[in-house]
């Protein structure tokens, strides 16, 4: 592209400001070398980016598995204390069941003397 005025007729009512607009707006348009380097810091930011998501993406998923982890143990160790709870009640209940069955023969052998007795009485 030629953005080359000259060809251009002149305005018959410009002014001053005008041609000075025209002037930058056609230095501005003129087509220049990118600066050396560009394409290798445009590639850099690129990298740096996609690491930094990438980086911020495992950060949450390793949150996310410390959580269930968490919960994981929170909830085992809940249901082992439950677990225990229960095994201790089912050994208070052996250790009454074998007291009451020992107080029922200890009873049954008192009476049985006591009928002895009364026997020997009469």
């Amino acid at each position: 592209m030629n953005f080359d005025w000259t060809d251009r007729p002149e305005r018959i009512d410009g002014s001053e400001q005008d041609r000075e607009f025209e002037k930058e707006l056609t230095q501005a348009m003129v087509r220049r070398p990118a600066p050396p380097g560009l394409k290798r810091r445009i590639l850099q930011k690129r990298s740096a980016r996609r690491t930094e998501r990438h980086h911020t993406t495992m950060i949450w998923w390793q949150r996310l598995a410390a959580s269930l982890v968490a919960g994981a143990v929170l909830a085992g160790g809940f249901g082992w204390r439950q677990m225990e709870e229960r095994r201790k009640g089912e050994e208070a209940k052996q250790q009454l069941m074998t007291a009451l069955r020992i107080t029922n023969q200890v009873l049954n052998n008192m009476n049985r003397k006591l009928v002895e007795h009364d026997r020997d009485d009469k």
